[in-house]
């Protein structure tokens, strides 16, 4: 079976890259730098739901995208989180924070509404983000 985003997902975000496993999107709200990874495999939910002999890459894919986005946003904290009670496709929020930040030190979720990157803004930051992930 094919990969497939969910469709809130591929609303919300812009593309940043492809992993060996995970699919790698900035969330399209400039207020927060953030990402979302989605392991491509079909039918997962939950981080158990990650085969046994994937579980290393995948940890490993969210360590590289924290110290990525930690490093491109020159971030304070960094909040790493996997839901899914909106949204049933396995999917992990990397997050950075700053004390100035809109909903510091609360979660980000449901504070204001969103502030989409401006198309140059973004296509900057998308590109900043990629080399980080590719070198």
């Amino acid at each position: 079976m094919a990969f497939t985003l969910h469709e809130r997902l591929a609303a919300d975000t812009l593309l940043v890259a492809d992993l060996p496993l995970c699919r790698v999107l900035l969330m399209n709200d400039r207020r927060f730098p953030w990402l979302i990874l989605v392991p491509r495999r079909e039918g997962l939910r939950d981080f158990d739901d990650v085969a046994a002999a994937e579980k290393t890459k995948f940890h490993a894919e969210i360590d590289l995208a924290s110290d990525v986005l930690r490093e491109a946003a020159k971030a304070h904290k960094m909040n790493v989180a996997a839901l899914g009670n909106m949204v049933p496709q396995l999917h992990v929020h990397v997050i950075a924070r700053f004390p100035e930040d809109a909903a510091w030190p609360a979660p980000v979720w449901g504070v204001g509404t969103a502030e989409p990157y401006g198309e140059e803004e973004g296509r900057a930051l998308i590109e900043r983000l990629a080399r980080g992930f590719h070198g």
